[in-house]
């Protein structure tokens, strides 16, 4: 007797369950008959992003039809009964016009990825429903380099891995003002690493389930020491200097001062003040024997610069003061009216002078 026969016998005799057990056999290939194989050219795809409540939907003939579920090769439901042992999957029932028969997985992961099938059996006909249930996985990034710290020069090899679903693409970017972004991989090569790629590196896990996943990876690089200022200022007797020397370096440098050849210290109106990657060299009270070229050293393990500058003499400068004056009175201008003094008096006598001499000779 074949299976389906025995389904249908089942089925008229009232044994549900055991038609059910039955009708599966026809869907599983451990069960088919050799040189037989499930049809899944209408499967169905079912897409659920990992952590949410994945439902396949089934639907059964009618009222008196009964239904199963199945993955893969292990049977889920046969009608009511349960026969995994997983919490989170349950039945969802509806009995309205269509009769849902629904497999729902609560908090579904990647493992539960694969093949499910509905099998719904009436007294006269068996189907089958596939669903495709795939579970996409956010990206999540499980092993990164460790913090390191190299010469400048050397070649070095960062690493970044991740897991996701789909598969996640892999990114670097140096993070500075511009941002600058690297080549895509898990693997980030520098060859001859220099003091202006040292800073952060983030590798960035992306895929379109959710916001990319990053972290980040320090890379120190050593220098040796190099002066790029070095200040003083010319400065009167009796006064106090200050000589400031500023260095780049990595580790952070120590300073000395010399002047001439003789290495200064604390003490005797000289202070010396180290801050990170700036020093400062103050002299109080200059005497004559106080000027002259004074060096600042920079030093780390990698190695030494060295800068000079003189400490000079500035002469006090005498100011001559203006002398003040009494002011020189200018003459008044002459507002008299013409005629009334001055030349203009002696013009008017000549002329009565004239006009007398003038009747005289008329007379004789």
């Amino acid at each position: 007797m074949d299976i389906m026969n025995a389904v249908q016998d089942a089925c008229v005799s009232g044994q549900w369950l055991t038609a059910i057990i039955l009708s599966l056999c026809c869907v599983l290939p451990s069960c088919l008959p050799a040189g037989q194989t499930v049809d899944y050219s209408s499967i169905t795809s079912a897409v659920f992003k990992q952590g949410d409540t994945a439902i396949l939907r089934c639907y059964l003939l009618d009222g008196k039809s009964k239904g199963a579920w199945l993955n893969r090769s292990s049977i889920i439901y046969a009608g009511k009964d349960k026969w995994s042992g997983d919490p989170r999957v349950s039945i969802i029932e509806s009995v309205g016009e269509k009769h849902e028969y629904s497999l729902q997985i609560q908090k579904v992961d990647i493992t539960d990825d694969g093949l499910y099938t509905c099998s719904i059996q009436s007294k006269s006909v068996m189907q089958s429903k596939h669903i495709q249930l795939i579970v996409r996985v956010p990206p999540k990034i499980y092993d990164i380099s460790s913090d390191i710290t190299v010469n400048e020069g050397s070649n070095i090899s960062l690493i970044c891995t991740a897991t996701g679903k789909p598969e996640p693409i892999i990114s670097w970017r140096h993070i500075t003002p511009l941002a600058k972004k690297q080549e895509n991989g898990e693997y980030l090569n520098i060859t001859g690493i220099t003091r202006d790629q040292a800073g952060d590196y983030e590798c960035g896990a992306g895929n379109d389930v959710a916001s990319p996943d990053t972290k980040t990876v320090r890379v120190t690089v050593n220098f040796p020491p190099t002066i790029h200022e070095m200040k003083s200022h010319g400065v009167g007797l009796g006064r106090t200097a200050l000589l400031r020397c500023e260095a780049a370096a990595v580790p952070t440098p120590d300073f000395e001062w010399y002047k001439g050849e003789k290495r200064l210290y604390r003490g005797q109106g000289i202070d010396i003040k180290n801050l990170s990657s700036r020093s400062v060299l103050t002299v109080t009270n200059m005497t004559e024997d106080r000027y002259g070229n004074y060096t600042c050293v920079a030093i780390n393990r990698l190695g030494t610069a060295n800068a000079s500058v003189p400490l000079l003499l500035i002469e006090p400068t005498t100011i001559i003061e203006p002398t003040t004056s009494s002011p020189v009175s200018s003459p008044a201008p002459n507002t008299a009216p013409y005629g009334s003094t001055g030349s203009a008096g002696v013009l008017l006598s000549c002329r009565y002078l004239v006009l007398v001499l003038s009747c005289v000779a008329t007379v004789y």
